[in-house]
């Protein structure tokens, strides 16, 4: 089968095209390269490539720990710290499909605002990613976020925050959720926030982000079911959600699924597919080319 037959369950290769995917969430060994230096990370984005040639993804973007604290694997911190153009091997392996984002650490302000220093004022990194667990996981209500979204902001960077409204509360101090989001977007009416993952419990998420228009919802990590993107559109506006298709750990055709399979129009759909995170990347690419 080549690249132009159609695989089961998909659209005609054409149509995807038409799309032009652009995927904000793209977790390949969740950014983790590996003490090696860049293999691990190099060999899990290998091994999602036949999922990204029958999607036919024109760009994909992933979170790039920088030596933060944002894992538990203090040998790979070192490593982060001591060998940054282990962390470049992936995207200049693959220049024109891979961009990247660096994930920063709230609990270390000074520290993070060095690496938004060197990974995306005088980087290739486009913005960054708030995590929800592990040692770095900060509630973005914290104080120490000021700081760090008004640096992301002068950069023009893309802000993702991974969100999740859970059943009985929160699983730890440093989850935040959809409502937090919409407090620390209520401040910034100028820069753009993710809300990754649409808070899980997409509907109390989308609701809680509704009244928030620098806030995109992002589709991503979920179970795929009947109603989320019609309810996404109805309530936030197909200009306001952005896809992101979790590979290699959620799979294309749940992912992919959830966009092309909904009761919304053709156009909405491109817009959601690639269209929103194009023009929510412009400004800091276009800053990078001047």
């Amino acid at each position: 089968m080549n690249s132009d037959d159609a695989l089961p369950g998909l659209p005609s290769p054409q149509r995807l095209k038409d799309y032009r995917i652009w995927d904000s969430y793209f977790t390949p060994s969740y950014a983790h390269p590996g003490r090696d230096g860049s293999s691990q990370l190099i060999a899990d984005v290998e091994r999602s490539l036949p999922a990204i040639r029958a999607g036919h993804f024109e760009r994909l973007c992933y979170f790039a720990h920088v030596g933060l604290g944002t894992t538990t694997d203090a040998d790979y911190e070192t490593l982060a710290q001591t060998q940054p153009e282990a962390l470049l091997k992936p995207l200049e392996t693959w220049p024109d499909m891979l961009m990247g984002m660096i994930m920063l650490n709230g609990q270390r302000v000074d520290a993070s605002l060095d690496a938004l220093n060197r990974w995306l004022r005088d980087g290739p990194m486009l913005g960054v990613y708030f995590p929800g667990g592990g040692p770095a996981a900060l509630s973005c209500s914290h104080p120490n976020f000021h700081k760090l979204v008004q640096r992301i902001a002068e950069l023009r960077g893309v802000i993702v925050q991974h969100t999740w409204f859970k059943t009985g509360g929160k699983q730890s101090p440093g989850e935040s959720t959809p409502s937090e989001l919409a407090e620390l977007a209520a401040r910034y009416p100028e820069q753009k926030f993710i809300c990754a993952h649409a808070g899980g419990e997409w509907e109390k998420g989308i609701r809680a982000v509704r009244e928030s228009p620098n806030i995109l919802v992002e589709t991503s990590g979920f179970d795929a079911t009947a109603g989320f993107i019609e309810m996404a559109v109805r309530e936030l506006g197909p200009e306001r959600i952005v896809f992101g298709s979790h590979l290699p750990s959620r799979s294309l055709g749940t992912e992919l699924g959830k966009i092309i399979g909904a009761s919304i129009p053709e156009r909405a759909k491109s817009m959601i597919l690639g269209e929103n995170y194009r023009n929510l990347l412009q400004p800091i690419l276009t800053s990078k080319r001047t």
